[in-house]
């Protein structure tokens, strides 16, 4: 997988790439990562990609130029296995449903907002549009790494588990991953439930469905709906 990511702070990146499952995913050449710097696609001295609304308003807005500019230069021809992702506050909520549905692309393309947003007309380029939860940042940066991270560790290869690592993790079958332990089996008076213990498979995975469901239903009811 190809992915490149868009941004007016390509330095916000620079950790993120080189730690952790990102960089162990680039390392093993399940993807590449490309930060492409948004200025780098403005024409003039002062490398503008922002300007004032029309019809006034607060702040600054993303500028059309640059950002078709950039999409048409890092994604020249739309294949059937592109995907340009914007990041907006006005977009879906971003879920585990989406990670596993484009770790399935050839190619991503985030688009990184910034300031008050974007020109309307550049939302003509995205083929989604991601937020990850109610509330605002500063700039998409973050949101892009989030989502990266949720994608990259899908891919084939990734994850020392294979398959078996993402089966049973939070939000597959819309529930949230029970309660795990590991020794001692106790520690501080608090016990690991013995059904995790007795060394019978079914029982314990039987354990697990039961306590995923309850804690799904106390902490987000709206998944079981």
């Amino acid at each position: 997988m190809k992915i490149d990511i868009v941004s007016v702070q390509p330095k916000m990146f620079e950790g993120f790439l080189t730690e952790s499952i990102v960089a162990r995913a680039q390392k093993k050449g399940a993807c590449e990562i490309f930060i492409r710097d948004l200025r780098d696609f403005a024409h003039d001295k002062r490398r503008t990609v922002d300007d004032k609304p029309y019809g006034g308003g607060p702040g600054m807005l993303m500028m059309c130029a640059p950002w078709f500019e950039a999409v048409e230069t890092v994604c020249p021809e739309r294949t059937p296995g592109t995907r340009i992702i914007m990041t907006t506050p006005a977009g879906r909520k971003f879920t585990q449903a989406d990670a596993r549905e484009l770790a399935k692309a050839e190619h991503l393309v985030f688009m990184c907002g910034h300031y008050e947003g974007f020109d309307a007309r550049i939302r003509t380029l995205a083929t989604y549009e991601f937020s990850i939860g109610d509330f605002v940042m500063t700039g998409g940066e973050l949101a892009a790494a989030a989502m990266t991270d949720a994608i990259v560790r899908l891919l084939p290869g990734v994850l020392g588990g294979g398959l078996a690592a993402t089966a049973s993790e939070s939000f597959t079958d819309n529930l949230l991953e029970a309660p795990q332990y590991t020794h001692p089996a106790e520690f501080r008076g608090m016990k690991v439930p013995q059904e995790l213990i007795d060394g019978d498979h079914r029982k314990a995975e039987a354990w697990k469905r039961g306590e995923a469901i309850k804690l799904t239903r106390e902490v987000r009811p709206d998944l079981l709906k």
